[in-house]
């Protein structure tokens, strides 16, 4: 029996989780459902995830791996000790993260029509950085 396990918390699982708190996190299950997985809010889910489940540690041979990405974000969620406001405010912490991130991570540019990509030759036969985008 092979189980579907990702690296990180996919976003593809996030419909499973709709019910797994409250009304709060359902609505917020909801709008981030609709969403692109680019899109900030989705991201914050994620990142959320994958800081609550500890998806950084999980190692592809452990139990929880084993199990698969939607058991283990369902029983992390069902075993969260605090109150689904303090969820919501975790969901906010990444979502400031995240917002943080993109704002700082420059945006690549297109090159100049007929600009090269890769070093070229000088006619001395010295190599010439590629024209800066």
């Amino acid at each position: 029996m092979y189980v579907e396990t990702e690296i990180l918390f996919p976003p593809r699982i996030i419909p499973q989780l709709r019910d797994a708190v409250g009304p709060e996190f359902r609505k917020l299950v909801d709008h981030v459902m609709g969403l692109d997985e680019a899109q900030p809010e989705s991201l914050a889910f994620t990142l959320m995830m994958v800081r609550l489940d500890g998806c950084l540690e999980c190692e592809t041979d452990s139990f929880r791996a084993m199990r698969g990405c939607a058991l283990c974000a369902a029983q992390t969620l069902r075993r969260f000790r605090s109150n689904e406001k303090e969820l919501l405010r975790l969901y906010k912490t990444a979502l400031k993260d995240i917002q943080e991130q993109l704002s700082t991570t420059s945006v690549a540019r297109p090159r100049p029509q007929g600009a090269s990509a890769l070093p070229t030759r000088t006619r001395s036969g010295r190599r010439s950085s590629p024209v800066p985008a």
